[in-house]
């Protein structure tokens, strides 16, 4: 019995030091000069700890740790800045026991005057209150997720140019809403650096129903309209749907071919003849499946890779098409393209899909859609949308063209055979009043 006794009390003294330890360890060490921490409210305030001799170099890790339900803090440092000079922003991160650190770690950076107060902004915002003589300020930056190596720190970075009226930037490491978890931060560099060279992309759309009424004709037709659009130096072009399909009196399934195979290799050709990608849409056979696809071909003449459609309508389905599941998207020589086809443009889930797996630009081949769908998806996920249809303008229903951030028709082709060539800038950031860079926003906010 005195045994057990001891025995007992031996594991609780042992217990007790390791509480001790763990207690004193989220007490830290004494932050560098100029950090604090901050709550929205002390009855959620987490655990904040700062550690000397740890982080992912060894220099130091600010760390955040959670035990109850609710809990939001952060770290934050005030720092000069000199208005209008660009700056690089990057901090890794590791964590533990955190379900959705997109979420809920979210480092961001707020422009501020001498005072602590919002700056005004200086660059093009829309404003969708359109108040006469209001003055538009700047929103918080959030630093994008990049990649994450194999100790599990992960770099957030982003490229910033501080407002003409800010002094001092306000450098904050949030943890928030993840009970159990922990978070450490370290490596943090804010430095000036060059400005961001402008990244422009001429993206193409054709309007044009063929005639040849076969595939292989059809196809064809669109050679003379390629050309015209490499004449206004386009770098993508985009295709409509089952463009082999289209009036020429035959099933889905004998329309199909492999991808590759022989509508690839032509516009291949013609893609290495003119120096540009191409977005086909066409109709993929794969054994004795029939998939819809759109396909994107690069300048070299190779494939670069392909989407099958997800979303099918009735007469699809109906007549033994199979869906896509996936997702995929491709880096080019300007950026990175992704890619769904008509029906798909009916829901939002597949065009955020491809906007979360990084998508800049968004080719869309498509037989006919509501253009309100073709604003929203362009919209909610602040790409570049273009859109090639069969669908005649008169019709008041999708057009052929080139859709903004903000889901703007930014220009359209309105004749059989017309190529629209639109320049976009996917360096520059379309920021809305009172939210800001939306397009970095939503990472930290969607669902």
């Amino acid at each position: 019995m005195l045994r057990r006794w001891l025995l007992a009390l031996g594991w609780g003294m042992l217990l007790a030091g390791s509480w001790g330890a763990v207690r004193q360890s989220v007490q830290g060490d004494e932050p560098p000069q100029g950090w604090k921490t901050a709550a929205p409210r002390e009855e959620i305030r987490p655990h904040f700890a700062y550690r000397a001799m740890a982080g992912r170099s060894g220099q130091g890790e600010w760390v955040i740790e959670q035990d109850g339900p609710g809990q939001i803090g952060y770290w934050y440092q005030v720092v000069p800045v000199k208005g209008g000079q660009t700056y690089a922003f990057e901090v890794y991160r590791q964590v533990r026991d955190v379900a959705n650190p997109r979420r809920s770690i979210v480092p961001r950076i707020v422009w501020q005057d001498a005072q602590g107060r919002s700056v005004p902004l200086d660059e093009p915002a829309v404003d969708f209150y359109r108040s006469p003589g209001s003055v538009i300020l700047a929103q918080p930056e959030y630093p994008r997720d990049g990649e994450t190596d194999a100790a599990g720190w992960t770099r957030v970075w982003g490229i910033y140019r501080a407002p003409p009226k800010a002094v001092q930037a306000r450098i904050e490491l949030w943890m928030r809403w993840a009970e159990g978890g922990r978070v450490a931060f370290s490596d943090l560099k804010f430095t000036p650096r060059k400005p961001l060279e402008p990244r422009k992309v001429r993206l193409a759309t054709i309007h044009y129903r063929p005639r040849s009424r076969s595939p292989s004709g059809n196809r064809e037709e669109f050679a003379p309209l390629i050309a015209k659009a490499a004449q206004q130096k386009a770098d993508l072009v985009v295709l409509p749907e089952t463009l082999t399909y289209y009036g020429v009196g035959k099933s889905y399934a004998e329309c199909a071919e492999p991808i590759p195979g022989p509508s690839t290799e032509y516009f291949g050709k013609l893609a290495r003849q003119h120096d540009l990608y191409i977005v086909a849409g066409l109709l993929e056979r794969d054994g004795p499946v029939v998939f819809n696809v759109a396909v994107l071909i690069g300048p070299d003449g190779n494939v670069v890779g392909k989407y099958r459609k997800v979303c099918l309508p009735r007469g699809e389905a109906d007549n033994g098409v199979t869906p896509g599941k996936e997702y995929p998207v491709f880096e080019t020589r300007f950026g990175t393209v992704g890619m769904m086809v008509c029906y798909d443009g009916f829901f939002p889930e597949v065009a955020r899909e491809l906007t979360k797996r990084g998508a800049e630009v968004i080719a869309w081949p498509v037989w006919g859609c509501n253009p309100l769908l073709a604003r929203a998806r362009a919209c909610e996920n602040h790409i570049y949308l273009i859109s090639s249809t069969y669908t005649a303008v008169e019709n008041h229903w999708i057009v052929s063209g080139v859709f903004d951030h903000s889901g703007e028709l930014l220009d359209y082709a309105r004749d059989w055979g017309d190529v629209v060539v639109v320049e976009v800038d996917l360096n520059a950031r379309t920021r809305w009043a009172g939210i800001g860079d939306f397009r970095a926003e939503m990472e930290r906010h969607r669902p």
